[in-house]
């Protein structure tokens, strides 16, 4: 029996481990972390991550052929192929800080496999990591390898939070790097036949180590460039009359250019996006290609500003202050149908508004209290540094309250942001909500969730990301 483990258990490695144990019953696979909890709990009834149909893969497979664990050195022990699932943050201090990786853990997690190992292992890099990141842990492998064979591959992750399992069984590609010697063909090879379970073999692309490890950069900074040019458009949109979802129908039909991630919102988040985009333009820095770095750069500019132009919409549309106003929040995580906040532009509109002293009222179906408040006490970038993620302080909180009604958070309000779009939202009975709330009562959508003119109808005043300006936003102060 081909035995599998992986290092780290949260997005990426559960998910992705569950469904190898699902396809590949043979073969035994163990998902291992030294977070105690985060084990106990996908040990559990409740597991650690909300992803539709994730609960169904691992009930089949949990204690049969999957297993979850933190034995770390056993498990890695007996493994023929380790996968290396482990944070790489954007660092905070230091050289390349607020824009390069922080390999610490990746580090970390070589040392070890290396230390434990007793068999010749192939190591799967599964985090995203900076291109020549295998060339670095190859270093340390062979450095500490007491005569073991390893063998590195790039195998990076190209799921979409909300429909990863989907992402996992129908996957566009699988992409695997290695080395261009014998050695790491059969590797390639070995790794491959374990996707060929259940993924077609033209869907299994097989490139070097580097081209794997950019190619996981490249795909997130071309999506990621994409929302922030629908998201530049809305802006135009809003100054001319133009309706974005009008436009973007339009570009979308070519071809050439394809309807996905067309969407104006409120900006993207998401734990790869940002991070990676700010890692590959320090890669063009460090490379001597200023030019390109600024290209890339301005992705993430954009995006910072369209959720700055959000909250100065909303100041503005209010008499210029939101201070003491009950402002709604719905919506929290960074998309639908995923608990996770990483990056989430619901963090810096909160942010904006309790800068101006409002009152915020936050509802999301799968965000717990604790999370938002860890959330709006934090840093940039400190939530994927675990021993920055200390409890909020009072200070952080007075203005904040956290319910788990939509109603509740709307009562007596005086507007609304829609931040995440939850279908839930679509159908909410909005003459029920405009009658609980101060008037005039405002809606702010940055999803494009709601039908504008309905709401209108009910006496709302609102504003959707990119469609042409109530009436009423017409009068108030430009919006910078």
């Amino acid at each position: 029996m081909v035995k599998i483990c992986c290092i780290g258990a949260g997005y990426v490695g559960g998910p992705t481990m569950a469904v190898i144990a699902l396809k590949c019953p043979e073969i035994e696979v163990a998902v291992v972390d030294i977070s105690v909890p985060r084990i106990n709990a996908w040990n559990s009834e409740q597991l650690p991550i909300y992803e539709p149909g994730l609960d169904d893969v691992v009930k089949q497979c949990r204690g049969r052929n999957l297993f979850f664990s933190t034995d770390v050195e056993r498990h890695v022990c007996e493994a023929d192929i380790v996968f290396v699932s482990v944070n790489t943050p954007t660092k905070t201090r230091g050289l390349g800080a607020g824009k390069a990786a922080d390999l610490t853990y990746w580090e970390s997690a070589a040392r070890m496999i290396a230390d434990v190992s007793k068999s010749s292992k192939i190591v799967v890099e599964k985090s995203t990591v900076p291109v020549k990141t295998a060339e670095a842990i190859e270093k340390i492998l062979s450095h500490n390898s007491k005569g073991i064979n390893f063998q590195i591959l790039s195998n990076p992750e190209f799921l979409a939070e909300g429909t990863a399992i989907e992402d996992l069984f129908k996957p566009d590609r699988v992409l695997i790097g290695g080395r261009e010697t014998p050695e790491g063909a059969k590797a390639v090879k070995t790794l491959k036949d374990v996707y060929a379970h259940w993924v077609p073999e033209d869907r299994i692309i097989c490139t070097n180590l580097w081209s794997a490890e950019l190619s996981k950069l490249a795909a997130n900074a071309f999506l990621a460039q994409r929302i922030s040019s629908v998201n530049a458009m809305s802006a135009l949109c809003e100054a001319t009359g133009a309706d974005v979802t009008e436009v973007s129908h339009a570009v979308g039909k070519d071809t050439r250019i394809g309807s996905k991630f067309l969407n104006a919102s409120v900006g993207f988040g998401g734990s790869c996006f940002q991070k990676d985009i700010l890692n590959l333009v320090y890669i063009c820095e460090c490379n001597g290609l200023p030019e390109v770095a600024h290209y890339w750069k301005q992705v993430i500019l954009m995006n910072d500003y369209q959720k700055t132009r959000f909250v100065n919409r909303v100041v503005a549309s209010m008499f210029n202050t939101v201070a003491n106003k009950k402002v709604a929040i719905l919506g929290f995580a960074f998309k639908k149908d995923t608990g996770d906040t990483r990056e989430t532009p619901a963090i810096d509109v909160c942010k904006g508004l309790l800068g101006d002293k409002a009152q915020l009222s936050i509802y999301d179906p799968q965000v717990s209290e604790d999370q938002i408040r860890k959330d709006l006490s934090m840093n940039k970038f400190d939530w994927d540094h675990p021993a920055h993620l200390q409890p909020s302080s009072p200070t952080a909180i007075k203005q904040l309250s956290v319910v788990w009604d939509a109603y509740e958070a709307t009562k007596d309000a005086h507007a609304v942001c829609i931040l995440t779009e939850w279908d839930e939202f679509r159908n909410l009975d909005y003459q029920k909500m405009f009658d609980n709330m101060q008037k005039p009562a405002f809606v702010f959508d940055g999803r494009n969730v709601v039908d504008a003119e309905k709401l209108r109808n009910i006496g709302f005043i609102v504003y959707s990301i990119g469609k042409p300006l109530d009436a009423w936003l017409k009068d108030m102060p430009a919006v910078a």
